[in-house]
Formats: structure tokens, C-alpha cells, sequence
């Protein structure tokens, strides 16, 4: 249960993100290119530093490529679920701005669940890799944040409403957490899949949102946080 802690503070970094857009000190392009790309590096390093090994470790090649492409297809799916055919059409009036945002809303609580579980699977491990994971999950989460709270209050949602919407969505990474805990009590063998899953469902969410996000902001900026963000783990590694 030393897991949910952490896990919490990582969930409610989307709704300290949210407070940047509420309180008008909303990042730069190249600070969110910068966080984004760090956030995306400091995962990269976790994946293949970390969770994969890890899952080799403990369990077998079987368990790991299984559960690496399970994750890659859960996340594959929900982002076909959330994101709408005509984005273009969502950015045109008060309505449609609201809609974006209980869309993207919707679509981060989603993907909060397995970063939760793997939150839960990074303490089972043991060592540094657990608070490493959870600081990448809220440096992720802070931007997650942004996007939500923007085309809600463009939307015209009060900025208490915003707030507490996205308060809500952080309750996501510990109920994930909680699931991940109850798997590993339910089948204790079975870590060496969740480690591989939260691998696949972070590598999902590095290639096809935090890059191009950030690459959207600064290109240049973006792949300096990246290497920052990659370097920075490979660091703390080495000090173990």
C-alpha cells in the first residue's frame, strides 16, 4: 500500500496543471515543449531501463512480449475511442470547446488507469524504479492538465468547475494503483506481464503523444527535454 501515495501526488499534477491554465501562468511553448520532452525522456529511460529488464528478470521472454503488446494495443484502442474523426469541427464555439475538453478529460482519466497499475507494479519490483516512475507520471500528467482545463474554460465552465473536473480525473492514477495492487495479491507471478504492460502502454503514450505534442510547441526544445529527461534517469541509475 506504500504505493498510493505516490501514486496520488502523481494524479494530482493533472489538476496542478489545470491551475496553470486558472490562474493565467500558463507555460511557454518552449517550457511545455521543454516539460514534454523531459517528461517523454524521463519514461523512455524507465521502459528501457527499468520496467523491461525488470520483466525479463522476473518472469520470461513470453510474459514480457505478451504483456508489452497488450499494453501498446490498450492504449492503441482507447485513443481510437477518444479521438474525435473531425477535430477541426471541435474548435468552433463556446459548445464544441466544452465538448473537446470533457472529451480529452475522458480520454486522460482512461489513461490514467494503467499508469496507475504500473505505478503499482514498479514498487512490487522494488529498488528506485517505483518514485522514479511516479515523478515521470506527474511530470506527464502536468500538461494532461493544461490540455483538459484550456477548451473547458474556453468552453465556459467557472474555474472552480474546471478544477474540480480535473480533481476528478486525478483520482484516476490511485484507483489504478489500487487495481494493480489487488492483481499482484490476486496472482503475485503474474508482475513480470504488468511491468511488460505499463512498458508498452508508456512506450504508446512517448511515440504518438508526448513527442508530437512537444514537438508541436518547439521542435529543438522538445528533443532537448528528451534527451534531458533520458539522461537525467540514466544518471540516477548509475548512482545506485
Amino acid at each position: 500500500m506504500h504505493a498510493l501515495l505516490p501514486s496520488f501526488l502523481a494524479g494530482l499534477a493533472t489538476a496542478l496543471g489545470s491551475l496553470f491554465v486558472l490562474l493565467g501562468r500558463r507555460p511557454g511553448r518552449r517550457g511545455l515543449a521543454v516539460m514534454l520532452g523531459g517528461a517523454a525522456g524521463v519514461m523512455l529511460a524507465v521502459v528501457l531501463l527499468d520496467l523491461i529488464p525488470a520483466s525479463f528478470r522476473i518472469g520470461n521472454p513470453l510474459e514480457t512480449g505478451a504483456g508489452f503488446g497488450i499494453g501498446v494495443l490498450l492504449l492503441w484502442i482507447l485513443d481510437k475511442l477518444l479521438t474525435p474523426e473531425n477535430e477541426a469541427f471541435y474548435f468552433d464555439g463556446q459548445f464544441v470547446y466544452r465538448r473537446l475538453g470533457y472529451l480529452i478529460a475522458t480520454g486522460i482519466a482512461l489513461h490514467d488507469l494503467p499508469e496507475g497499475i504500473a505505478i503499482a507494479g514498479a514498487y512490487a519490483a522494488g529498488g528506485t524504479l517505483g518514485p522514479l516512475l511516479a515523478l515521470s507520471i506527474a511530470l506527464h500528467n502536468i500538461p494532461e492538465g493544461i490540455a483538459a482545463a484550456a477548451p473547458l474554460q474556453l468552453g465556459g465552465l467557472r474555474r472552480r468547475q474546471v478544477f474540480f473536473l480535473n480533481v476528478i480525473v486525478s483520482i484516476f492514477t490511485p484507483l489504478g494503483t489500487l487495481l494493480g495492487l489487488f492483481l499482484i495479491h490476486l496472482s503475485p507471478h503474474r508482475l513480470a506481464f504488468l511491468l511488460a504492460l505499463a512498458a508498452g502502454a508508456m512506450t504508446y503514450l512517448i511515440k504518438d503523444e508526448l513527442i508530437p505534442a512537444a514537438h508541436c510547441q518547439n521542435p529543438i526544445w522538445a528533443w532537448l527535454g528528451l534527451a534531458l529527461g533520458y539522461f537525467f534517469l540514466w544518471f540516477v541509475q548509475t548512482l545506485k
